[in-house]
């Protein structure tokens, strides 16, 4: 206190709850004890509150906050509102959805998104629980979907969108709600987790997200369900002469072919892109881009003079028949489809003679890898073998012929001609009308797997080309005749090594059908055992095949679990180990069959963790695979060793791979003074040149949304039918080449993400043609031309973008 009695304590502001309660007290005993002039010697604060506790007592001023005393009307739905926005705090009880008040005059979106999406999963629950003959109790759920949905679609969530409507089985919804800016999204994400959902409702899916989509869309989703009337009906109710041009071009690719009317506008042009015919023109001209037309001989990929150094000696001389053997199959990997060569077209004659019955005719055959594709002057290079006196190259020739023909179709049918020899021609038909299904060759081939006189190897051959052929057809010609063939077989007969193509040529003709192989796999119940487990498992494998079926794969790794308790056999010691080896096969089948069921994105991660490291990684060299592999490769049991080296050539196979190329150098140093392992390696080297980088061994394609049937068939029988090359070539409506600038670089996943994310990671820009590599995407540079179909990989027509501003 200063100087004349003045208080200079400053004031302090009043605290809100505190002081606020002791001041109540305070009046309210002011008040009790009747002291009037107290009262009125209250400050302006006081009075403030004052008046405040006055207005509380007043109920018509607020609205009850007990909702069950609440009286119907408007205020009853502001607090039904409100606590079920506040419920999304509480777990368990679906409050939420309990106190939304349906049919409310509020829109959703006035409670923000967080709460639409918790409402929705509350929906999805409270549907579960309620029987199909509730329709009463649905009603109301489906009346709050058909707001949930709109804003999703209007809000960037249209995975939301899908994913409340499928839990409640109602995916037909979404096409009154889809417009230009959502259906590409809606249309990726269905077909994102198709291989994710039971059997039973991917086709649903699918045929779901046909109704979103453009012309080459619709076709891409109608080939996943492998409907081939559905793909007819697209292809011809398209008036698009360009639009039809492109999805003429994914036919081609995925080995679909469509027998067209003449009547149909530009049929020739048509006909010819469906039949593949361009794909050694458009081949070539890629080639030329990179300038790699100059060919190449093995020498110039095993680097044989960098070799052996470390052991002063020539091992590659000691079996020179088994290394010149090695050196056609270089020779005709490296130079693959590139039409000349520097041993067999230059001067064949000289060449095929270093070598000795088999190994001319393998000679020989790898003259159709070099002359892939090319119908015209393939056959005439060829043709001159098929009148030679030995029968080893006329057998070569034969094989030569069927795989140039490979993926073509040409209305002579040349391949088929040329039945002169049994097993070579059957292969050779094989390898040529691959996919065709072709109703005139399998009328040729099946009398000849169900005659009696036919022996094992050429019965089991003819099985495994019928089925290659009639790949995911169902054909039940192919069928009937392959389970009569071994019904017919003896026991003894059944263990005849090439028995094993007749439950893989049955597989086959079923690849992909999932349910539909049952019927199969209960006629084959009749066979004896062993025979019949294996066969069992190999069908079911190729039924499933890239489906990622969790279930599946379940199944074969329990069966992979499976031992052989050797203690409990009585034979003797030849008979024991026959009986183990037949008892190994089906674990055998069971550990393929992982990988390939797993061969898609789902699942092989799974199958990684297991088994089948090149099949999963097909033409896709990652680092961690190739340095298990080649760990593998120094194992102590040859077969181990075996295995892993050509592994190493099929993960890196048409890739050029550097650290691959590295690795195998230094492995042919350390297994310099063994010809089996030399004769591998060469396969691997020649393998991972394929096609000097230009081909690729995986079978998916389209951006990984398709599994082409018979390039899946070639990796189960190794054969050369699947090589086809990952690229992207673009050409003007009048299919002229048109080099435009895209963007290459790694594909990232944009499914559930909001706007427009982009769909690569990088901004390396190139020049069409251009290659791809494995887990690789493209996209146009700029906006001058606009795709025919947004998947830009294999042939892709362009048009004029009319909006486009220099």
């Amino acid at each position: 206190v200063e100087e004349g009695g003045r208080d200079k304590t400053p004031v302090q502001p009043p605290a809100a709850a505190p002081r606020r309660r002791r001041q109540e007290v305070k009046w309210q005993g002011v008040e009790d004890a009747g002291d009037k002039d107290k009262k009125q010697e209250l400050s302006e604060e006081e009075k403030q509150l004052r008046d405040e506790l006055e207005m509380l007592k007043d109920t018509s001023l607020y609205r009850p906050e007990i909702f069950e005393n609440v009286a119907p009307g408007e205020n009853k739905h502001f607090a039904a509102a409100i606590i079920s926005v506040l419920a999304m705090a509480v777990s368990g009880e679906r409050e939420c959805l309990r106190y939304q008040p349906v049919g409310s005059q509020k829109e959703l979106a006035s409670w923000g998104h967080e709460y639409v999406r918790h409402l929705a999963g509350e929906v999805a629950k409270e549907w579960q629980e309620l029987d199909d003959a509730e329709e009463v109790q649905q009603e109301p759920l489906l009346t709050l979907v058909k707001e949930i949905i709109p804003y999703n679609m209007a809000h960037n969530a249209e995975h939301e969108a899908c994913n409340l409507l499928k839990e409640i089985e109602q995916v037909d919804m979404l096409e009154k709600d889809i417009d230009e800016n959502s259906h590409t999204k809606v249309c990726l994400y269905l077909t994102s987790y198709v291989s994710d959902v039971p059997e039973s409702e991917n086709s649903a899916l699918l045929r779901c997200a046909l109704g979103f989509s453009c012309f080459p869309e619709v076709l891409r989703l109608a080939s996943m369900l492998n409907d081939t009337e559905m793909v007819e009906d697209i292809f011809t109710s398209c008036k698009d002469v360009v639009v039809r041009k492109q999805m003429a071009f994914m036919l081609g690719r995925h080995g679909v072919f469509l027998e067209l009317r003449e009547d149909v506008q530009e049929y020739e042009h048509l006909a010819e892109i469906v039949s593949s015919v361009p794909l050694n023109s458009n081949f070539l001209a890629l080639a030329q881009e990179p300038d790699i037309m100059e060919p190449k001989v093995p020498e110039d990929i095993c680097k044989t003079h960098l070799e052996n150094t470390r052991f002063g000696g020539s091992g590659s001389q000691v079996d020179s028949a088994r290394m010149n053997l090695a050196s056609s199959f270089v020779n005709g990997f490296v130079n693959a489809a590139f039409g000349q060569d520097k041993l067999l077209t230059d001067d064949g004659n000289k060449w095929l003679y270093k070598k000795k019955d088999h190994g001319t005719s393998s000679a020989d055959a790898s003259l159709g890898m070099i002359l892939l594709w090319d119908v015209d002057s393939g056959f005439t290079q060829t043709d001159k073998y098929l009148y030679s006196c030995e029968d080893y190259i006329k057998s070569g020739a034969l094989l030569a012929c069927g795989t140039v023909n490979s993926g073509i179709r040409n209305e002579c049918d040349p391949a088929l001609g040329l039945n002169t020899m049994k097993r070579s021609s059957i292969f050779g038909l094989g390898l040529a009308y691959a996919g065709s299904n072709h109703e005139d060759v399998l009328t040729l081939l099946l009398p000849v797997m169900g005659d009696s006189t036919s022996s094992m190897e050429v019965a089991g051959g003819t099985a495994l080309v019928s089925g290659m052929m009639a790949v995911g057809s169902c054909n039940a010609d192919v069928t009937s005749t392959i389970l009569q063939t071994i019904m017919e077989k003896s026991e003894a007969e059944l263990k005849v090594t090439y028995t094993r193509w007749l439950p893989l040529g049955l597989g086959l003709n079923h690849l992909g059908k999932g349910e539909a192989i049952k019927a199969i796999l209960a006629a084959l119940e009749v066979a004896s055992e062993p025979f019949r487990s294996f066969a069992d498992t190999l069908a079911d494998v190729c039924a499933y095949a890239g489906s990622g079926n969790v279930l599946k794969v379940q199944q074969l790794l329990h069966i992979c679990s499976e031992h052989v308790d050797s203690k409990k056999e009585e034979e003797d010691e030849d008979k024991k180990e026959k009986k183990d080896k037949d008892k190994k096969e089906t674990p055998g089948v069971a550990f393929l069959g992982i990988a390939f069921i797993a061969m898609g994105e789902t699942g092989a991660e799974m199958a990684l963790r297991t088994s089948a490291l090149a099949l999963i990684t097909v033409s896709n060299p990652q680092l961690n695979i190739l340095d298990t592999l080649s760990k593998f490769s120094h194992d102590a049991d040859p077969e181990v060793s075996y295995n892993s080296i050509f592994a190493m050539g099929m993960v890196g196979s048409g890739t050029n791979n550097a650290r691959l190329v590295v690795m195998l150098h230094q492995l042919a140093q350390y297994h310099a003074k063994d010809p089996n392992h030399l004769f591998m390696m060469r396969l691997a080297q020649g393998l991972a040149h394929l096609g000097k980088g230009t081909l690729t061994l995986c079978p998916y394609h389209s951006d990984r949304q398709l599994m082409s049937p018979v390039a899946v068939a070639g990796l189960f029988t190794v054969l050369v039918s699947f090589l086809d090359p990952r690229t992207l070539v673009t050409f003007d409506e009048d299919l002229w080449p048109l080099p435009v600038s895209v963007c290459v670089d790694q594909a990232v996943d944009v499914v559930g993400q909001a706007g427009k994310p982009k769909i690569i990671t990088g901004i390396q820009t190139h020049t069409t043609p251009v290659l791809l590599a494995q887990a690789e995407r493209a996209e146009l540079a700029t906006e001058e031309f606009l795709p025919v179909t947004p998947v830009l990989e294999g042939s892709v027509i362009l048009r004029k973008n009319p909006n486009y501003d220099l």
